[in-house]
């Protein structure tokens, strides 16, 4: 049914189904970013290797409607929810059956605004299945690697394998522990899976974030789209 018009003199109309969360729409809008399912394209394409400017120029947007966009996922996980994990009851730990007995730890190298501002995603994938488990974002040092670990504590994971990083060796019980390549090809693999979806994790590139912001949020849009399996414009309501 008709609803009055824009300040444009367009028509606008309002849908009969009461469970329609949109109040009023048009047939025709002035501005592109206001059809239905540009804003998906818009993290579509962020999550396959367009940066801003790239994704403004082939929807024919405003980069601050893309930069707006993306800014909604303030409501994306850093644990993968698909992996059974050791469950509170009451004052005592239930072990439920794992899903994850082995792990795969490393951390992969980028930068936001200039590179002396260096930012690291750690990150833990199963052994069995190179599925994500959790990831942090920070520097390469201790105190974010022991986030890393607090969110894989209730897992209960019996074996982590990693390179010869010193702060894994600090932080991980050394009969839980095993260093070397011969465990850790999986994650290698897919950080240059990581590398080749992201610009903003490839080695040489002038492709970068100016803000912290920005750069984790694509980045764990990615991850809990591919590796989560979560509905992500869910998320972003839109």
């Amino acid at each position: 049914m008709k609803a009055g018009r824009s300040k444009a003199g367009t028509q606008r109309y309002r849908c009969h189904n009461l469970e329609c969360k949109t109040k009023t729409f048009m047939l025709d809008y002035r501005y592109k970013a206001c059809e239905p399912g540009i804003k998906q394209q818009v993290v579509d394409m962020s999550i396959n290797g367009s940066v801003i400017r790239d994704t403004a120029r082939v929807l024919k947007i405003n980069k601050n409607t893309v930069i707006s966009t993306l800014k909604k996922a303030s409501s994306i996980v850093q644990v993968n929810p698909n992996f059974q994990a050791l469950n509170p009851k009451g004052n005592l730990a239930v072990r439920v059956e794992l899903a994850c007995d082995e792990a795969e730890m490393d951390e992969q190298w980028s930068f936001v605004d200039n590179k002396s501002n260096q930012r690291w995603l750690w990150y833990a994938v199963d052994h069995a299945t190179n599925t994500v488990l959790a990831y942090v974002f920070g520097k390469r040092k201790d105190v974010v690697f022991k986030k890393l670990k607090a969110l894989l504590e209730p897992f209960g994971i019996s074996r982590y394998y990693t390179d010869d990083w010193g702060a894994y060796e600090r932080q991980l019980e050394s009969d839980k522990h095993e260093v070397g390549k011969r465990n850790t090809q999986k994650i290698e693999r897919k950080n240059l899976n990581f590398r080749t979806w992201i610009k903003r994790l490839t080695r040489k590139t002038i492709c970068f974030s100016k803000l912290e912001t920005m750069h984790d949020t694509v980045i764990g849009l990615l991850i809990n789209k591919v590796e989560f399996g979560l509905d992500i414009h869910a998320k972003l309501q839109i």
